[in-house]
């Protein structure tokens, strides 16, 4: 490896740890090292084996080499491309981790249809069948059933696939009616853990379960005497919070309240599968439920996720910045209207079709055909708000979409903290845009991207912010170790070359 090379793996290594939230001694303990090898690798002073940048990808989630002849995945992207064509909007990622969890509470078999084959579904699959579930893919869409053991095995729980899903704390609720006490893994040091936990234990809690976080692991303990005796208020509205309480509800002989409750589409999802189940909920779409649930859930249920506005706007975008004409099918609309009055505010040109329902029977979809557009700045800066405002994970795909607008556009990310960091990734494709801080960033336009090769942050959206520009670049650019990319969207790249996109897959070893 030349200096450079091991400088630039080492501030990629410096960056997904700190997106982990790992200090150096957290990551030293994992790779069983010391602090200061950690500090000479993102340093680039310490040369790099195979193997060790394979511990370091595992530690870290993140896919900077797999030994084999697999070896990590990267995309050779010819840019100036043009679109064309029409698409349709896969299944809701998030609905659709929130229902592999959801399916715990079922003793009978779940079947949902069209589940986005994505590598966050792969871990949390493994993580099922490790604990007795038979899962099934049936057909070519997606479709999966999830049969349920007669007593789960908990002991025998995929620690290595656990910890590479955050989604696995959306366990504690289902498992809480199952189990008096039982650890699950997660990703991360001890201090992570108790900051990740918090916001759950308030809306756990109060069902009788606590959790300890320690080195690795929740310890959680359930005292089956204790039952809600007043509404329950989440102290932050986060979705896998809501998500979590729910789930604790759906199991509780009784009537729950949720306050200050997440209203988002994975939420949604969520509630109109546990009506499936039998239980009754009040209040879907606001910030107060009202959940009756049942003591055991044991049916034969068929349920199909909603479409993913992450997904919707990650195309609409990669339209914009082409400046193409394309059609994009079956659109999530009620968690897509912010995005798209900002958008014609900066001067966005496209045509809707009529509305109509998606399979789950109430979300409202709609078509949408872009139109090649000259955009300026918006008058005031961007930022995200729970729902129904605009979406935090579609947020980056506002600075790419600026860097194409003429004028200054001030982006604010105050839910992620470092987040914002990634989005100058775009200035070695010709962007123009300043860190302000660990929140913000100042873009300005419009910009004349040039080809580059990078590295794949640790961050899904900033990830595919950056394929996006690359498709409207000059040149053929290259974008290494988009194992990221996989974890939330599936056969993104085929499904660009369909439209007339040039991204071929490859692999160095």
């Amino acid at each position: 490896m030349t200096d450079d090379y091991l400088t630039r793996i080492g501030n990629l290594i410096r960056d997904a740890r700190k997106h982990r939230g790992l200090t150096q001694a957290e990551l030293a303990q994992l790779l069983k090292t010391s602090q200061s090898a950690v500090n000479r690798i993102e340093q680039g002073q310490q040369n790099l084996s195979l193997e060790m940048l394979a511990r370091v990808g595992a530690a870290l989630d993140s896919e900077f080499v797999a030994l084999g002849t697999s070896g990590p995945s990267h995309l050779r992207v010819a840019g100036e491309t043009k679109l064309s064509g029409a698409i349709d909007v896969k299944s809701s990622k998030n609905a659709g981790v929130a229902l592999l969890c959801a399916a715990l509470l079922n003793e009978g078999r779940t079947t949902l249809r069209k589940v986005a084959r994505i590598e966050e579904v792969n871990r949390l699959l493994e993580v099922l069948q490790s604990i007795g579930f038979k899962t099934t893919w049936i057909g070519d869409e997606g479709d999966l059933e999830l049969v349920p053991p007669a007593t789960l095995d908990i002991s025998g729980i995929d620690a290595e696939a656990a910890r590479r899903t955050r989604s696995i704390i959306m366990f504690l609720g289902p498992l809480m009616h199952r189990e008096q006490s039982f650890e699950i893994p997660y990703a991360g040091g001890c201090d992570l853990g108790t900051r990740t936990v918090e916001p759950h234990m308030t809306a756990l809690r109060p069902f009788g379960l606590e959790v300890k976080a320690t080195e690795g692991s929740y310890h959680a303990t359930v005292d089956q005497a204790v039952a809600p005796t007043r509404p329950i208020v989440l102290t932050e509205r986060g979705d896998t919070v809501t998500e979590n309480a729910l789930l604790a509800a759906a199991r509780y002989d009784g009537t729950t309240v949720i306050r200050n409750a997440s209203p988002n589409y994975m939420v949604q999802d969520l509630c109109f599968f546990l009506e499936r189940l039998g239980v009754r909920i009040e209040g879907i779409g606001t910030t107060t439920l009202r959940v009756t649930g049942r003591s055991r859930i044991d049916v034969d249920v068929e349920y199909a996720p909603s479409e993913d506005p992450i997904e919707a706007m990650s195309l609409i975008t990669a339209a914009i910045v082409t400046e193409s004409q394309i059609t994009v099918r079956r659109v999530p609309i009620e968690f897509m209207e912010i995005e798209l009055a900002l958008l014609e505010e900066m001067g966005f040109s496209y045509d809707r079709s009529d509305e109509y329902l998606a399979e789950n029977g109430h979300t409202r979809l709609v078509d949408i055909t872009t139109h090649p557009s000259v955009l300026h700045a918006p008058i005031d800066k961007i930022h995200p708000m729970p729902f129904p405002g605009l979406n935090i994970d579609n947020l980056p795909f506002f600075a790419v979409i600026a860097a194409t607008a003429s004028g200054t556009t001030l982006l604010h990310d105050w839910v992620y903290e470092n987040r914002a960091i990634y989005l100058t990734e775009l200035n070695k494709l010709g962007a123009n845009v300043k860190l302000l801080d660990p929140h913000r960033v100042l873009i300005e336009g419009p910009t004349r991207w040039r080809a580059t090769e990078l590295v794949c942050p640790p961050a899904l959206r900033p990830a595919v912010v950056i394929l996006i520009a690359m498709l409207a670049a000059k040149g053929t650019s290259v974008l290494r170790s988009v194992y990221v990319i996989n974890r939330g969207y599936e056969d993104l790249a085929t499904r660009l070359n369909a439209l007339g996109a040039e991204i071929e897959t490859f692999r160095d070893i």
